[in-house]
């Protein structure tokens, strides 16, 4: 996947609001020393240092989502209990929406509490209610389910058999969803999965989908048997299967196979990873990704996560810096449009000075390197506007560009005196200098001040315009000749 179409796509990720229904519940964790034997019985003491206090279950979903920089809503019932209470204002100081939660009398909200010394888990303390909710919570559910359906673009279900997501709420959850187009991403549990019947997607690991299919997978050939059934039965779009140090195995409706190898890093703990694929795919989806792409960016970011301590989650920035390790140089430079006024605010602040110009470069030549090198020594770095290929067939007819955008984008990247290269599909590079906000407007010595496209705005601010001489004798045009008449004799 190209870089700028990652920049693109995390981007905008603000613009998805996604809906999470399933269980949710708080983890608890107790860090302490354990340096003694209880008097009172032949266990171990931990005297404890520090206490924390987390989102737990569909709420570490919603964490994911929300690190992503999407809108989240959330269905689900919690107990009339103080942790209700204070689940409840967690998420709303998240600021998610949290008009499809139900308080119900007489449910105990879920608290897991884990007890830690020296790194280690040593006990763990369950409170909760597992008993599935009643039909009149059912309806209540649903119907917000149903209301909500205008107004999301992906519903992700979490679900850890505490009773939330019975067989009633996810079949009108599924059956919502397409009718509404809406897509239905589920991390599935237990061994029963005809209850997730038309959903999207289900993202099983491999012993939840031994357990499912009831096939015992002991190698490649088996897991593939299993992986095909799972997606011909439930009537999915698609199975991802996630394979650990493996990787993951995507089988289709169509009944082809994708595998990707996973992201080599080094594993510190992987809890949280399938909340992160999860939210990954989801999103994915949501913003109009391939099956391919998505599965990519999600085997990145649980690649992230394993790498951290203790239930994670990813930010687009974290997800960026691996996509950027895994490129060239040239590739780093290529910005898309829906970025480079972030970037260039923060050169601002660093109190650099940005040039810009702009041009279709098309066939370079030394005249072209010249031209940049001379407009990069005017500040601390260059932007580059460059012509698309429809707005080079605009201005200079059906017969350009030679080279199409992204290898002139590339060469350019390419040269040093290069800091940024943007590819602009409009006539004149007029809206791309509004985002840019350089300080020094760039053009060819050919022009007049006044017939510089953006002086106006770039003056408005404190800036100006720079004019300087092409090289005599140094165009595509004596090139293009050149190559005509050697051919032609």
């Amino acid at each position: 996947m190209k870089r700028t179409a990652v920049e693109s796509f995390l981007s905008g990720l603000p613009s998805i609001r996604a809906l999470v229904v399933g269980d949710l519940m708080l983890d608890e964790y107790l860090w302490g020393n354990a340096d003694r034997i209880s008097p009172e019985a032949p266990v171990q003491v931990v005297d404890v240092k520090r206490h924390d206090l987390r989102l737990g279950g569909a709420g570490n979903v919603i964490n994911n989502l929300l690190r992503l920089g999407c809108q989240v809503d959330v269905a689900s019932v919690l107990g009339e209990d103080e942790d209700g209470k204070l689940l409840r204002r967690r998420l709303q100081e998240l600021q998610v929406g949290i008009d499809g939660v139900q308080q119900v009398p007489g449910r105990t909200t879920s608290r897991k509490t884990r007890v830690l010394a020296s790194n280690q888990q040593m006990l763990r303390i369950d409170r909760e209610s597992c008993e599935a909710i009643l039909g009149m919570q059912e309806d209540a559910l649903v119907a917000y389910i149903r209301r909500q359906m205008n107004h999301v673009d992906v519903v992700l279900l979490s679900d850890y058999l505490k009773g939330v997501l019975t067989p009633l709420v996810l079949r009108e959850i599924i059956d919502a969803g397409r009718q509404a187009g809406i897509p239905v991403v589920v991390d599935p549990k237990g061994s029963d999965y005809s209850k997730y019947k038309g959903a999207t997607l289900l993202t099983p690991n491999r012993k939840e989908a031994q357990l499912a299919s009831q096939i015992e997978i002991t190698d490649d050939a088996t897991l593939r048997v299993a992986g095909r059934k799972l997606c011909r039965e439930l009537d999915l779009d698609v199975l991802v299967l996630t394979r650990s140090e493996e990787g993951m195995s995507l089988f289709k409706r169509n009944g082809t196979e994708v595998d990707l190898p996973t992201e080599a890093r080094e594993v510190y703990d992987v809890s949280g990873a399938g909340d992160t694929v999860l939210c990954l795919f989801g999103v994915g989806l949501a913003g109009g990704l391939s099956l391919e792409d998505t599965a990519y960016l999600a085997n990145v970011a649980a690649g992230v996560v394993v790498g951290k301590v203790g239930t994670s989650t990813v930010s687009p920035h974290e997800i960026l810096e691996v996509v950027e390790g895994q490129h060239l140089d040239t590739d780093r430079k290529i910005k898309s449009r829906c970025l480079i006024s972030a970037e260039m605010q923060q050169a601002r602040e660093r109190g650099r000075t940005i040039v810009f110009t702009n041009g279709c470069f098309d066939l370079l030549h030394v005249g072209h390197v010249k031209y940049l090198q001379k407009a990069r020594r005017l500040g601390d770095l260059l932007v580059l506007g460059l012509n698309s290929d429809t707005s080079i067939r605009r201005l200079k007819g059906a017969k350009r560009p030679f080279i199409d955008q992204e290898e002139r984008a590339h060469i350019l990247a390419a040269l040093d005196c290069v800091d940024y290269v943007v590819i602009f599909d409009e006539d004149t590079p007029l809206e791309l200098i509004r985002e840019v906000r350089p300080h020094i407007l760039v053009k060819g010595g050919d022009y007049q001040p006044d017939q510089v496209v953006g002086k106006e705005i770039v003056e408005s601010y404190g800036g100006h315009v720079e004019l300087i001489t092409f090289v005599d004798g140094k165009s595509t045009t004596n090139i293009v000749e050149k190559i005509l008449q050697a051919y032609q004799e």
